[in-house]
């Protein structure tokens, strides 16, 4: 509603009725239509100069400072280039973590569980060594050498891999399939997994050849000749 204050004040509202919305003077917008007044700023003690500055006179930005990136770091986008090798890192049971690794390589923490395939970080204290990858980090391994060296690690690490993934924890048969694979630990995997499809699959034939159940390796854990004995 609008008051009768208003009405006697808005010299508008004398052509103009507000409820009807029907103007008496001529009106470029059809009866019944509201015809809205004419906007008009208000006044303002500040000149206009002031107000609206234009772009000739306004300040302009401060230059950006030069980024610093981090030692090693590799810049991704480019799909042509060669990504590099990732790098190996020993873990150390008690001072590395996940937060630590990605704050000494520059490395986000969520690209480290992914690399590693890494659920919890409590995980990691369960590891020997740790994959930094190559696309966020190049440059050398900042952590210690181990005893034994690294290809030896390696080597122990690819054994360890077989026998989780075929849940054999015969440490001659382990070395038995990885030395015929080069030490390909998928290569190994799928051939040890073929023969024991064979096996379930010729039963007679292992018996002809004198190889009973009796025979065969046990492959639970926890025997004396499990991983825990060997490496």
């Amino acid at each position: 509603m609008i008051c009768g204050n208003c009405i006697a004040k808005n010299d508008r509202f004398a052509t103009y009725c507000p409820f009807c919305q029907i103007s008496s003077d001529r009106t470029p917008l059809p009866q019944g239509l509201r015809d809205p007044p004419a906007y008009s700023p208000p006044s303002s003690s500040r000149p206009a100069s002031s107000i609206f500055a234009t772009s000739s006179h306004a300040e302009e930005p401060p230059a950006y400072s030069p980024l610093v990136l981090p030692q090693g770091y590799v810049e991704i986008g480019d799909h042509n280039k060669e990504i590099p090798a990732d790098v190996l890192h020993f873990v150390h049971p008690t001072q590395d973590t996940v937060s630590s690794l990605a704050l000494r390589y520059s490395v986000p923490a969520l690209a480290l569980r992914k690399k590693n395939n890494l659920y919890a970080d409590n995980l990691l204290a369960a590891r020997k060594t740790f994959l930094i990858p190559g696309e966020y980090y190049q440059g050398p391994s900042l952590s210690p050498e181990p005893i034994d060296g690294e290809e030896e690690e390696i080597r122990k690490s690819k054994i360890r891999r077989w026998m989780v993934a075929c849940k054999v924890s015969d440490y001659d048969i382990a070395l038995l399939y990885l030395d015929q694979a080069q030490y390909d630990v998928d290569s190994a995997v799928e051939t040890y997994l073929s023969d024991e499809m064979w096996e379930r699959e010729h039963p007679l034939a292992c018996l002809s050849k004198g190889k009973s159940v009796a025979d065969r390796p046990r492959r639970k854990f926890g025997t004396q000749t499990g991983i825990s004995g060997q490496l």
